[in-house]
C-alpha cells in the first residue's frame, strides 16, 4: 500500500462506519502488527516488484482495483505468487467465480475474478430460482450504499450528469454490470437478466431485488 504504515494502523483501528477495532494494532519496523501477527507493508506501484517469493505467498488478493486484466494481474505471478484472486470483475475474459454458484467448475487457473459485491448477492439468488423454476427473463434492482467514487457535494462527473450529485443528498440512478456478470457465472442465464442500481445516502448495507418471469408455475408457499 502506498499509505504510510502509521496512517494505515490508525485507519484500521478507528472506523467511522464499523467502529473501533477491538484487537491490538501497532507498527513495528515499518510493518503492521495486528493481534501480534506481523503483516508486511510495501509501497510499490508495480506489482512485479513486490517480491512475493521472499515471503512464500500462495495466493494474492488483488484489491487495488487497478490490475483487473490477466496481463496486469500476472505481474504478481512474476513476483513469485502462485495464484491471484481479483476482488472485482475483470476487464477482460479472466474466469469469474462466485461461491455457491460455479465454484465447483474451478480448474486450477492461475488468475480468477471473484466478481463484484452485487454479483455475489445476485448470482446465488438467480441460481436457486433458475434451478427450481427456470428463469425466462428477470429484472434486478440494487439499492447500493454510497461508495468512495461519489461526490460529497454537487460537482462535475466524467461518467454521467447524475453521478455528479452530492451523495448524502440524493438517490442516484446508476448502471451496474452485475446482471451481465450473472450470465458469465451461469451461462444459461446469459442475456436473460438486466438491471440498474440506485446509490442511496447510507454509509453501509445494500440490497438486491430480483423480479423474474419463470417457466414453471409457483405459489407464495
Amino acid at each position: 500500500d502506498l499509505l504510510d504504515a502509521e496512517y494505515m494502523a490508525y485507519m484500521l483501528k478507528y472506523d467511522s462506519t464499523h467502529g473501533r477495532f477491538n484487537g491490538t494494532v501497532e507498527v513495528k519496523d515499518g510493518h503492521l502488527v495486528v493481534n501480534g501477527k506481523t503483516i508486511r507493508v510495501t509501497a510499490e506501484r508495480d506489482p512485479a516488484n513486490l517480491k512475493w517469493n521472499e515471503v512464500n505467498v500462495d495466493v494474492v488478493a488483488e484489491a487495488t482495483g487497478l490490475f483487473l486484466t490477466d496481463e496486469t494481474a500476472r505481474k504478481h505471478i512474476a513476483a513469485g505468487a502462485k495464484k491471484v484472486v481479483l476482488t472485482g470483475p475483470s476487464k477482460d475474459n479472466t474466469p469469474m467465480f462466485v461461491m455457491g454458484v460455479n465454484d465447483k467448475t474451478y480448474a486450477g487457473q492461475d488468475i480468477v475474478s471473484n466478481a463484484s459485491c452485487t454479483t455475489n448477492c445476485l448470482a446465488p439468488l438467480a441460481k436457486v430460482l433458475n434451478d427450481k423454476f427456470g428463469i425466462v427473463e428477470a429484472l434486478m434492482t440494487t439499492v447500493h450504499a454510497t461508495t468512495a467514487t461519489q461526490k460529497t457535494v454537487d460537482g462535475p462527473s466524467h461518467k454521467d450528469w447524475r453521478g455528479g450529485r452530492g451523495a448524502s443528498q440524493n438517490i442516484i440512478p446508476s448502471s451496474t454490470g452485475a446482471a451481465k456478470a450473472v450470465g458469465k457465472v451461469i451461462p444459461e442465464l446469459n442475456g436473460k437478466l438486466t438491471g440498474m442500481a440506485f446509490r442511496v445516502p447510507t454509509p453501509n448495507v445494500s440490497v438486491v431485488d430480483l423480479t423474474a418471469r419463470i417457466e414453471k408455475k409457483a405459489t407464495y408457499k
